[in-house]
């Protein structure tokens, strides 16, 4: 008996370290592999850990210098960026502001935090981004910008979208949250818009941990930007003139910002790699990678999966999850939330059916070829079997 016991002993410990060997795969993890600790410890050192000190403004040259803008300016996030590109065009309560319905919901809130009202619309089913078409019948005369989130790395349509801006004499905002190095006809993301927000959340292409810019060529735009962030502070010393806030980045994650971009060629490709090498393994499988349109560079912040039909999806993640993978669904659309559903009755089918069948797969740049072949069989695998 006390054999037996020891034999099941030894045999419940090799499964335990088994299981707790077991590799996990998160969908994001930021590369941590530059100048970021010796750039943290500089700030440390001298003591300028709050928002002034010298990253800010490194960060903010070398940021418009890689975009090739005139102006950049830091804050804590992406969201407020958005906020401030907003409040500078000077959008506000009785303005209609055009978004796509299959976005993240910081998108959404932006707008409703200055009292304009958002205004849907559907996708493209081949790239996922807002339908330029569906735009141009949603514009009314209250209709005062159109906001482009490029989801998922992925450009959206710019040659027709800033057509509609010119014809109507709208702003148009680039959010480039998810698809800085991402590129259309040759061209950044960010270099489109009359002023563009960046997002540096810590599962970004690059990041600050939390942060964010904006954009822009226009000197007079940018400043009031920069005022807004800065609790409306005037050219005299402690005066404010006008309502502001308090977005300011602080120098540690400016540090940050600036060694994760003296990297970002790096991490695109490896990004590039990631979803390259997921194409490969699920070719001649009815699963689909993101596409990206010949005329676009797709930079791949998540990797994205469109399965044959929904009811997989909740079964497929359970059992990733059970295998130590990550996955996340993609974005709900913003009109069946229960704080947006009162703004239309109407029916978005593309954006619902990408939205209803689609997962993201672990993405980070650090993932290996085993790594990703792996993920590709266990995903492969349920699949089959569920035919």
């Amino acid at each position: 008996m006390l054999g037996s016991l020891i034999k099941n002993c030894h045999y419940c410990t090799r499964m335990h370290a088994e299981s707790f060997m077991k590799k996990m795969y998160p969908v994001y993890q930021p590369s941590l592999r530059g100048n970021e600790l010796k750039y943290v410890n500089d700030c440390l050192t001298s003591g300028w850990i709050s928002s002034k000190g010298k990253y800010n403004s490194a960060f903010e040259e070398a940021f418009a210098a890689y975009l090739g803008v005139a102006h950049a300016t830091t804050v804590c996030n992406g969201t407020v960026a958005l906020h401030l590109a907003l409040l500078a065009l000077g959008i506000g309560p009785g303005d209609q502001v055009i978004v796509p319905t299959f976005t993240y919901i910081a998108s959404v809130n932006a707008i409703q935090y200055t009292g304009a009202t958002p205004v849907f619309v559907d996708s493209l089913a081949d790239t996922w981004q807002m339908d330029p078409q569906d735009v141009q019948n949603k514009c009314s005369k209250a209709t005062k910008a159109i906001l482009v989130p490029h989801i998922y790395g992925h450009p959206c349509d710019m040659k027709s979208l800033q057509q509609i801006c010119r014809e109507r004499k709208l702003f148009l905002i680039e959010d480039c949250a998810e698809a800085i190095g991402s590129r259309y006809e040759g061209s950044l993301m960010g270099t489109f818009g009359d002023i563009s927000a960046f997002s540096f959340f810590g599962n970004k292409t690059i990041t600050t941990g939390e942060g964010g810019m904006v954009t822009c060529h226009d000197p007079q735009l940018i400043e009031k930007v920069k005022k807004l962030k800065n609790q409306g502070l005037s050219d005299k010393e402690y005066w404010h003139d006008t309502v502001g806030y308090n977005y300011r980045m602080t120098n540690i994650c400016a540090a940050i910002g600036l060694a994760q971009l003296e990297n970002i060629d790096r991490f695109i490709a490896d990004k590039r790699f990631v979803a390259e090498t997921y194409q490969s393994a699920f070719a001649g499988s009815p699963l689909v990678i993101h596409p990206e349109s010949p005329n676009c560079f797709h930079s791949y912040w998540l990797v994205s999966l469109l399965l044959p039909q929904k009811d997989l999806r909740g079964d497929l993640r359970k059992f990733l999850k059970a295998e130590g993978i990550e996955t996340r669904p993609l974005f709900y659309p913003v009109h069946t939330m229960p704080i947006y559903d009162h703004l239309t009755t109407e029916s978005f089918p593309v954006a619902t059916d990408i939205a209803g069948r689609g997962i993201n797969l672990p993405s980070y740049p650090d993932l290996s070829r085993e790594d990703i072949l792996h993920i590709a069989k266990l995903t492969l695998q349920f699949t089959k079997d569920h035919e």
